[in-house]
């Protein structure tokens, strides 16, 4: 990937979740160096983070991280790694894709 390209993929994943993609990457390596059972894990992330994020905003993201996960694993995201399509979840059960002619009306 390009630098440009990473720079593009950041400001539209910011622009979803206020977090950027380099951050989410620290957030993961982070997530994967400090023990679960470490009784300042969210403290300990945040720094390794630069401390641009408090413990609470970690943790909260910790927790959409499993949903997000969750979603994945129950086979209910419609969608192949690496295919950027918009999806729209409904009821909770399926998933509505559409391709870029879809979305180009």
């Amino acid at each position: 990937m390009s630098e440009a390209q990473a720079s593009e993929m950041d400001v539209f994943h910011k622009g979803i979740c206020e977090w950027s993609w380099k951050e989410n990457k620290v957030f993961e390596l982070a997530l994967a160096m400090v023990d679960e059972n470490h009784p300042q894990r969210w403290e300990v992330v945040a720094a390794l983070l630069g401390g641009k994020k408090s413990a609470g905003e970690i943790q909260k993201h910790y927790v959409i991280l499993l949903e997000d996960l969750e979603l994945i694993e129950s086979g209910k995201l419609d969608q192949q790694l690496g295919e950027a399509r918009p999806c729209l979840l409904v009821e909770g059960i399926k998933s509505l894709c559409f391709s870029v002619d879809e979305t180009n009306m």
